[in-house]
């Protein structure tokens, strides 16, 4: 039975088992009626969480229930789906707004761009933080105490153009972002000099798009990298009783243009291979994908056949749409905006506390690179977990729901709605492909 179907009163057989409750109530002077028994709320509860994901409602409920008792909770299921939709007309207005105060961040982050980049000098009027004075009088103080500078030092100072590797540093106080990214990846976002996004708000389409804009280098040609998140701000037709807000439920990247010999996602692996039956030893040459914080642009694509009751912790795919779901909320409700906090350390990501551990990591060394019928003698090893896989950094709150636990579609949940954004790039190019 379907979770929405109406719940059948109990059977005709059942009669003999309200006489008993009669009999027992008569003994006791409680009502005659299954929610009169001592722990029945209890026991459904456990029948509820023993039954997991086979939970039928209707039938549990039908079993459990007086016929008046669950004509009524059907009513007030039905209620409760009205309630979702007009929620869900809330949250539609809520994303149309974040669309609309966009454009009145836009000028605040090009300014920041600026900054950051040196092509703008604040004043002094606009470098002084008021509400931090008497700490900045302080080290006023001492810096008189220990005189000026050397001159080396002054020199280093005035070579300095805006903010140096200012993202870069932004991404690695983020405990979420700091996991994904590796040793070969810093030389590569020093050259990160802005993030931003833009939102789309059509009557068939919302979602938000995250820029990354680079300076030329000699890594890749493309001068904006792009990934887009589609959200569904309505209740699953399927399942209208487990709407908890906005989701996402799909993500998409784009294609990295990388320069010959400079793609720092895979890694050339010799490999020496036994012959089962000659003997005879061969050494040959492959390549492998290698952990990467642009990996984060070729995202895990949301099966369309997927188990409706697959469970999150035993499925790694999920697992990595689970992340790469909670790491684009991150980044719109939290990094982009409060970018400058990061960098000092004055903010840092929620909910950090309900990380997992993942046990398995090493175990999973020795499984990817075995050759049938041939021996192999690893000198390197493939390993990708996007997004971190189940123990890197996907998140167990702070948003909602977010994996794709609830069927074929990957899931998490809008979380707060403090839209952030920027300038639209717009004429930048070459702009990567979208997949």
């Amino acid at each position: 039975m379907d979770k929405n179907d109406n719940v059948q009163a109990p059977p005709a057989t059942g009669e003999s088992s309200v006489a008993d409750t009669q009999s027992t109530a008569a003994a006791t002077g409680t009502p005659a009626t299954a929610l009169a028994t001592p722990g029945f709320l209890q026991n459904v509860q456990q029948r509820l969480e023993s039954m997991g994901d086979d939970l039928d409602l209707g039938a549990l409920l039908a079993g459990s229930l007086p016929a008046e008792v669950v004509r009524r909770v059907n009513a007030l299921r039905n209620i409760q789906v009205e309630h979702h939709k007009i929620e869900a007309n809330f949250f539609e207005e809520v994303h149309a707004l974040e669309c609309r105060y966009l454009s009145k961040y836009k000028p605040l982050y090009e300014k920041r761009l600026n900054i950051v980049k040196g092509a703008y000098e604040p004043t002094d009027a606009e470098a002084k933080c008021a509400f931090d004075e008497d700490e900045a009088d302080e080290e006023a103080k001492k810096a008189a105490e220990a005189g000026e500078k050397s001159d080396e030092k002054k020199k280093d100072e005035e070579k300095a153009v805006g903010i140096p590797e200012f993202w870069l540093q932004v991404f690695k106080n983020s405990d979420a972002l700091s996991e994904l990214i590796k040793e070969h990846d810093e030389p590569v976002l020093k050259h990160l000099i802005d993030v931003r996004l833009t939102m789309q708000d059509d009557a068939q389409y919302k979602g938000f798009t995250i820029e990354f804009e680079f300076t030329s280098n000699e890594y890749f040609s493309n001068t904006i990298l792009t990934k887009s998140y589609e959200l569904r701000t309505g209740p699953d037709e399927t399942e209208p009783l487990s709407y908890e807000g906005p989701e996402i439920i799909k993500s998409k990247g784009c294609e990295i243009q990388w320069n010959k010999g400079k793609n720092i996602t895979i890694k050339m692996v010799k490999k020496r291979q036994k012959h089962k039956s000659r003997g005879t030893i061969r050494v040959v040459t492959k390549e492998v994908q290698t952990e990467s914080f642009f990996n984060f642009f070729t995202p895990p694509t949301v099966p369309e056949d997927a188990d409706a009751d697959a469970d999150l912790e035993d499925n790694e795919e999920l697992q990595s749409l689970a992340a790469d779901f909670e790491i684009g909320h991150m980044l719109r409700d939290s990094i982009v905006p409060k970018a400058v906090l990061y960098y000092t350390g004055e903010a840092g990501d929620e909910d950090d506390g309900e990380f997992d551990e993942d046990e398995d990591d090493e175990d999973d060394d020795d499984d990817d690179e075995d050759e049938d019928p041939e021996e192999d003698e690893d000198e390197g090893h493939h390993h990708h977990h996007h997004g971190g896989g189940k123990g890197g950094h996907h998140h167990g709150g702070g948003g909602g729901k977010h994996g794709p636990p609830g069927g074929s579609q990957g899931k998490s949940k809008g979380g707060k709605h403090g839209s952030a954004g920027g300038a639209n790039g717009a004429g930048q190019q070459p702009e990567c492909k979208q997949q």
